[in-house]
């Protein structure tokens, strides 16, 4: 998901729109931070994509960081049972292509 980020971020760019793009890597030791710093440069709004599961994952590790605060986020991942298919197609029916990432930012903003 992260090169559908990179798209996404580039077509948001074109159209005047600044985002973040943070590639966390790494859940233990999450970059706590780097995500803080981020969230206080995003108007506390944070968005996870992930080609796993809902829960358990990248999104619910950052959620852990921001706990206690107003930062908001926004979690884009799997959430129905995972099928087998073209890559491309995969990530439409998902929801996590570049196409929705952008919805999200644009819905967020």
């Amino acid at each position: 998901t992260l090169h559908e980020t990179l798209k996404a971020y580039e077509e948001l760019k074109n159209q005047g729109i600044s985002i973040r793009v943070i590639d966390l890597y790494s859940i233990k030791p999450i970059d706590i931070e780097g995500l803080q710093k981020a969230a206080s440069e995003t108007n506390n709004k944070i968005i996870t994509v992930e080609d796993h599961n809902f829960d358990g994952g990248l999104g619910d590790a950052v959620l852990n960081v921001f706990a206690s605060t107003p930062v908001q986020i926004f979690k884009m991942a799997i959430t129905e049972r995972p099928h087998s298919g073209k890559p491309m197609e995969l990530l439409e029916k998902y929801g996590i292509s570049a196409n929705h990432i952008i919805a999200k930012v644009k819905e967020i903003i």
